[in-house]
This record gives C-alpha cells, sequence and structure tokens, in this order.
C-alpha cells in the first residue's frame, strides 16, 4: 500500500485504509486501549489499537515500542470527539522497521530541558522535535522566499570560492587552511567577487553560502561558520538606493513566510511584524538618542551591544519598528572600500540594519574611483597594488554600487526570538565545536 503522511490524512473519508511511517512519539497503555502518537515530516497524529478488534499480538506487542523508534502502521482511519485532529488511526498491524535503544541520549519530549550543547551533539534526535523542526521549516521558507524576491528583481545567483588566496577584509579574522605549497584561506566574504560580478556586467548579483570568521568569540550571536545572504548591485544613484531594496526584501520576506508558515509560526508562539517603513537615522541621531538614555559613546565609535538593544527598543517605542537603519558610520570602524561622502571625511556612506536590538547587516556604497580607492586603501595601511585581481576592477569601467551583507542564521534567531544563534542552525560551529 502507498504511503500516507499525516497531513494528508484530513483530505482522505472515514474508513479508508492507510499506511503510515513515522517515528514514535509516545506511547500510551491504558489496558484495554492502547494509543501509539506516530510522527512524521508533516505533524503527528493518534493511532489506537483495542483489546478484542486489533489483532492480540499486535495489541500485546505495542507497549514493547520504544520510544523513538521508526516504524510503519497499517490501518483505518476512524473519526473521534476525543482526539485533537478529530480523527486518529485504528493499527491494524506494525513493523518496527528500526528500534531505538533505550535510554535515550537526550529528552526528545516537548518540554525537553536537555541543554543546547547535549541538543546539537545528537542533533538527528533533537530535530525530531516539532519545535525544532518548525524552526527549520520557517528557515527554509525564508531562503525560498528571498531567492524569489531576488530573482523577481533581476538580479544573478552567483556561487563564489570559498578557498581564497586573501580577501579584503581583516587577515586576522581567516582561517588558514592546507592548500599543496600554498598559503589559502576560507573566505569571510564574497566582497571582492560580488564586485567583480557587477563589474562583469551581471549588475545586479546575490548569493546565499557559507562564509567563514575566526573569531573567537563566546555569544549567543556568533558562529564561526554562518550562512551569509550578499547583494551587490550596480549603477547606484547613492547609498540609499541599497537601503531601498533591502526594505522591499524584508517586507517581501516576512510577508511570505506570514502566509506560508502558518502552523509553524503558531506552535513557536510568533507573530511576524511587517515593517510599512523602516526608520533611517544617522550614526549622529543614534547617539543623542541614547545619550538620552544614559549611553554616551564617542564620534567615532561603533555601536556595541548594549547600545544596539537600547536603540531596537526606542525605535519599538517610538516608531513601533522592529528595524532601523544606522546610517553615515564613522570611517575609523568602517573597511577601505566604503565611499566617504564629498562634505565629510571622517564618515562613510553605509549603514546598518538593526533588528530587534541586534545588527544583522552592513551596507555600504562602494567607491568605484580607483584614485580615491587607493588613497583610501593607504589610510587604512593597506596596499592595494598587493590586491591586483581587485584593485583592477576598478581601472576598465567600473560603475557606481553598492550592496549588503546579512547573516542568514541572525535573520532567524531575531525573527523566531531564540535565545542562542545556535538554535537557528542545525549544525552550528563555534571556537569550541567541530561536530558532528
Amino acid at each position: 500500500m502507498t504511503r500516507t503522511y499525516i497531513s494528508e490524512l484530513s483530505n482522505l473519508k472515514d474508513g479508508d485504509k492507510v499506511t503510515l511511517n513515522g517515528w514514535v512519539a509516545a506511547v500510551k497503555d491504558l489496558s484495554k486501549v492502547k494509543f501509539v502518537i506516530l510522527r512524521d515530516r508533516t505533524g503527528e497524529i493518534q493511532t489506537v489499537a483495542v483489546n478484542g478488534k486489533t489483532p492480540e499480538e499486535t495489541f500485546n506487542n505495542i507497549t514493547k515500542i520504544p520510544h523513538e523508534s521508526a516504524i510503519s502502521i497499517t490501518g483505518s482511519l476512524k473519526e473521534s470527539k476525543i482526539a485533537k485532529a478529530g480523527y486518529e488511526v485504528v493499527i491494524d498491524n506494525f513493523e518496527i522497521l528500526n528500534k531505538a535503544e533505550t535510554p535515550l541520549p537526550i529528552d526528545t519530549t516537548p518540554k525537553s530541558n536537555t541543554n543546547i550543547d547535549k541538543r546539537i551533539d545528537y542533533r538527528f534526535l533533537d530535530a525530531r522535535r516539532p519545535k525544532v523542526r518548525a524552526i527549520f521549516n520557517i528557515r527554509s521558507t525564508m531562503v525560498r522566499a528571498i531567492t524569489e524576491f531576488f530573482d523577481n528583481e533581476g538580479f544573478t545567483n552567483i556561487t563564489t570560492p570559498k578557498l581564497t588566496a586573501a580577501g579584503v577584509e581583516s587577515g586576522a579574522e581567516m582561517f588558514e587552511v592546507k592548500y599543496f605549497n600554498k598559503n589559502a584561506f576560507l573566505s569571510q566574504s564574497p566582497q571582492i567577487y560580488k564586485q567583480m560580478m557587477v563589474a562583469a556586467g551581471f549588475e545586479k548579483v546575490y548569493e546565499i553560502g557559507p562564509v567563514f570568521r575566526a573569531e573567537k568569540s563566546h555569544t549567543t550571536r556568533h558562529l564561526t561558520e554562518f550562512t551569509g545572504l550578499d547583494m551587490e548591485m550596480g549603477f547606484i544613484k547613492d547609498v540609499g538606493d541599497v537601503m531601498d531594496v533591502i526594505e522591499d526584501l524584508f517586507k517581501y520576506t516576512l510577508n511570505y513566510i506570514k502566509e506560508n508558515c502558518k502552523s509553524d509560526l503558531e506552535l513557536l508562539e510568533i507573530e511576524v511584524n511587517i515593517p510599512k517603513e523602516i526608520p533611517r537615522i544617522s550614526m549622529k541621531e543614534a547617539k543623542d538618542l541614547l545619550k538620552k538614555e544614559g549611553k554616551t559613546l564617542k564620534e567615532s565609535d561603533d555601536l556595541d551591544s548594549e547600545a544596539e538593544e537600547l536603540l531596537g527598543k526606542l525605535m519599538l517605542k517610538q516608531h513601533n519598528s522592529e528595524f532601523v537603519f544606522v546610517t553615515d558610520y564613522p570611517w575609523e570602524v568602517r573597511p577601505f572600500y566604503h565611499m566617504k561622502p564629498e562634505d565629510n571625511p571622517k564618515g562613510t556612506c553605509s549603514f546598518d540594519l538593526i533588528w530587534n536590538g541586534v545588527e544583522i547587516a552592513t551596507g555600504a556604497q562602494r567607491e568605484h574611483r580607483y584614485d580615491i580607492l587607493k588613497q583610501q586603501a593607504d589610510e587604512k595601511g593597506i596596499n592595494l597594488d598587493e590586491m591586483k585581481e581587485y584593485s583592477d576592477l576598478f581601472k576598465f569601467g567600473c560603475p557606481p554600487h553598492g550592496g549588503i551583507g546579512l547573516g542568514l542564521d541572525r535573520m532567524v534567531q531575531r525573527l523566531l526570538k531564540l535565545n542562542n544563534v545556535r538554535e537557528a542552525i542545525l549544525l552550528p560551529r563555534d571556537p569550541e565545536r567541530l561536530t558532528p
């Protein structure tokens, strides 16, 4: 008999024969009636065996099925006023496809209090829990929405190398790897390649792929490997064009998730708030607001995590917005390729996007004029002549352009209000973890 998914049962009639495959979420023995709560990737269903109606051997063996065993159940669909779904499956027989060992190494019940490190050690068990699976259903939908948005806007999806000779960022943050008789590094950003493809004539490109950062940060929002969403676009007027696209991206993505993940959002008790318009404030304005709240920062300072969190609360209170673009970051805290405003040599044409008090993205207009770019590199102590593959881009008709880098894992974390970014990635990598 063809397998039926649990989500398909609602389309069937009372009495229809079905075969269900899945994992045992729970077994309940009420003496003359026994229940098996079966779980597959689409949901859970109550199945029931009744003494005198279910074959005796089948009935007696039900309580011997270990929790989380993979089984196949054949039976009949029956309407039920007691079952949560309004129907259940009466068991004719079952087959254990793979018996789970006991005891389980982690608690897989809905009220599990197993710590996150142990859960990640046994992620293949942890991910069977409906709430964990809901996180990754939503993440998958987020990627689909982002891809659909950029494709609809005429962007080209690119795949860039993750093994590189060098980067345009700080070398101290790069992982060195053995590459025959050469020095190689894991890419910490597709920045050079995004700009290369704009100069190549694609004009508008994006990538969703792995990013590596050799930062020994033990926080709830840092990873050494994460999924980056990078975008670059040519022939822009100014950095506002980039912010416009990102604002539209978030509106589209959040609306898509709200429409397509209703049951998962309900399970996680998350309400998706779609911004009507994301506030845009300068770094000076942000620091003035923070000063009034008792948080003082110097003109050249970046926003620390405390400042971001406080600013997030202020935006929610003043603008009813979970988001804010903070613009005009100081030159001292930005990379050499960010364009400077003509009237402010200490500033940059750049921004951060803060969501619920955490920075999730950095964007900027890039400096596309070779002479000025070389001068800015010199100011940062960087020899542009040693970066020929990068510097050549700006000698042969590179247009004005800008882009952004976002952390997909942080996006999921902020949307679902997860305490730790490791909850938002199936198999996270941090300074202490290389397995599983």
